[in-house]
C-alpha cells in the first residue's frame, strides 16, 4: 500500500519508518527535522506526499485551536485547509483528536476524517505508554523513592486505572479519587483509599504526588494551597488542564503538564500502536493490503 504521514512529533516520524519496515511504499511531509528513514521519502510539498496515497495519516492532535496542523518537526507552518486542498476524496484519511472545526472543514472538501484516538485499541495502549511516562516524570521529579509514596490519583478512567496499578506494584500508598459510584467501587475493588473527586478539600495536604488524569480545573488555588512543601502536582490531562498553573507558581507548588507523553517516553512504542490501529481501520474498510 501506498501511505503518506503528513505533520506530527516523534510518533509519526516512528510511524513512518515502521510502515517502511513492512515493505509498504511512504511519503513524509513536514517532518524535515528528523533524520531520513530508511525506506521512507521526504517530500517538499504535502500534495507530492499525499498524491496516489491509499492511506494518509495526520497529527496526534491534528490542529491548534488557530486551524493550524501541529508540526513540531518541521519549520513551516500549515493550516489544515492547506494540507486538505492537498487530499483527494475516497482517500481513507486518519487524524487524532480532530476538532469540529477541522471535521467540518474537511467534510465541505469532500474528505472524511477518522479520529484513531477514539478507536479503543488505541486508547487503552496509549494508556499503557502515559502511565508508564508517569511513573518516569516523578521519579526524576522527587526525591525520594516510590515505596512507601503517598500519591493520590485523580480520575479512573483508563490511565488511572493502569498509573495506580503501577504505583502500588513499586510499594506507593496509593488512593484514587472519582465522581462516580461505579468508579469508586471499582477503586474499592481494586484495594486502593477511594475518594471523591469533588470533595478532596482538606485531605490533600497528606500526599507527596498528585496527578490529575481529568481535563477539567479540579486543582484550583484553595486545593493547590493544601499541598505539603515539596508535593508534586502532575497533570497529564488534556487541555484545558485540571491545574491552575498559575496558582501553582505563585504558590511555590512543583506543578508538571505533560502532554503527548507517550510521544516522549516511548516514540517507537506510540507511533506502532498508531500503525496498528491504522492497520486495524483499513482492514475493517477492506482497505488492507
Amino acid at each position: 500500500m501506498k501511505f503518506a504521514v503528513i505533520g506530527g512529533d516523534m510518533r509519526l516520524a516512528m510511524l513512518a519508518g515502521l510502515l517502511a519496515a513492512d515493505s509498504h511504499e511512504v511519503k513524509t511531509f513536514a517532518i524535515e527535522k528528523t533524520a531520513p528513514l530508511r525506506g521512507v521519502t521526504q517530500t517538499s510539498l504535502a500534495g507530492e506526499a499525499a498524491q496516489g496515497a491509499d492511506c494518509v495519516v495526520l497529527p496526534l492532535p491534528l490542529a491548534t485551536r488557530e486551524g493550524v496542523l501541529v508540526t513540531p518537526l518541521s519549520g513551516g507552518l500549515y493550516t489544515t485547509r492547506e494540507i486538505f486542498a492537498a487530499l483527494s476524496p475516497g482517500q481513507v484519511i486518519c487524524a487524532g483528536k480532530v476538532d469540529d472545526a477541522s471535521r467540518e472543514t474537511a467534510g465541505l472538501m469532500g474528505l472524511e476524517i477518522i479520529d484513531y484516538i477514539e478507536r479503543e485499541e488505541l486508547a487503552v495502549a496509549n494508556a499503557v505508554a502515559t502511565a508508564e511516562g508517569a511513573v518516569q516524570l516523578i521519579m526524576e521529579e522527587t526525591d525520594v523513592t516510590l515505596c512507601r509514596m503517598r500519591a493520590l490519583v485523580i480520575g479512573f478512567g483508563r490511565i488511572g486505572k493502569l498509573l495506580c496499578h503501577r504505583l502500588r506494584g513499586m510499594g506507593a500508598y496509593v488512593t484514587a479519587s472519582a465522581r462516580s459510584w461505579a468508579d469508586t467501587a471499582w477503586i474499592h475493588a481494586y484495594g486502593y483509599e477511594a475518594m471523591d473527586t469533588g470533595r478532596l478539600e482538606g485531605a490533600l495536604g497528606k500526599f507527596d504526588v498528585v496527578v490529575n488524569t481529568v481535563p477539567a480545573r479540579v486543582l484550583g488555588y484553595g486545593r493547590l494551597r493544601e499541598l505539603k512543601r515539596g508535593c508534586l502536582c502532575l497533570d497529564l490531562a488534556s487541555r484545558p488542564g485540571g491545574v491552575d498553573f498559575t496558582a501553582a507558581a505563585r504558590l511555590g507548588v512543583k506543578a508538571v503538564w505533560s502532554l503527548g507523553l507517550p510521544g516522549e517516553v516511548a516514540p517507537v512504542t506510540a507511533g506502532a500502536i498508531i500503525r496498528d490501529t491504522v492497520y486495524n481501520i483499513l482492514s475493517e474498510r477492506g482497505a488492507a493490503d
